[in-house]
């Protein structure tokens, strides 16, 4: 079976002084190697194959062999690590509360183990005839969502 510190050694290696950062390496048993990547500036194709290749060089094929996907995380797949985070900020994001709350609003701040989201809200003024929309800030620790992810506006 392939060895994941040593996978996840010669990745940390091929993304050194790059602005890139790992997402998530999965090993199966049957040795099918998924390595997600992602970026502030995005990643390419020519990225993804330039790490595939120090991957090969590392892993012989003819020693054991296996199936290598490299590639950038889903545009709208949930946030798994903190880099996802902070590429975000300033940007609209869902959110799915690990109570079953669902909502959007705009990723403002991020530390540690928790993330703000600054969301809409109709309040009416007293005295106001209409509501007026403010923004709300809400704060929650990442153990207290199911998922995080990047919402597409088609505006």
């Amino acid at each position: 079976m392939i060895d994941k510190e040593l996978l996840n050694k010669t990745v940390e290696e091929a993304i050194a002084n790059t602005d890139l950062f790992i997402v998530d390496i999965k090993v199966n048993p049957s040795n099918s190697i998924v390595v997600e990547l992602d970026s502030e500036t995005g990643i390419d194709i020519d990225t993804c194959a330039d790490i595939t290749r120090k991957i090969e060089s590392v892993f012989d094929r003819e020693v054991e062999d296996y199936e290598l996907e490299v590639g950038s995380a889903g545009l709208t797949s949930p946030f798994k690590v903190k880099g996802q985070y902070l590429k975000n900020i300033g940007n609209d994001v869902e959110v799915l509360t690990a109570d079953g709350r669902k909502f959007h609003g705009v990723l403002t701040a991020v530390g540690d183990d928790d993330f703000t989201v600054e969301v809409e809200k109709k309040v009416k003024e007293p005295g106001a005839k209409r509501p007026t929309i403010v923004a709300e800030p809400i704060t929650l620790k990442v153990s207290e969502t199911k998922s995080v992810k990047y919402l597409i506006n088609f505006k």
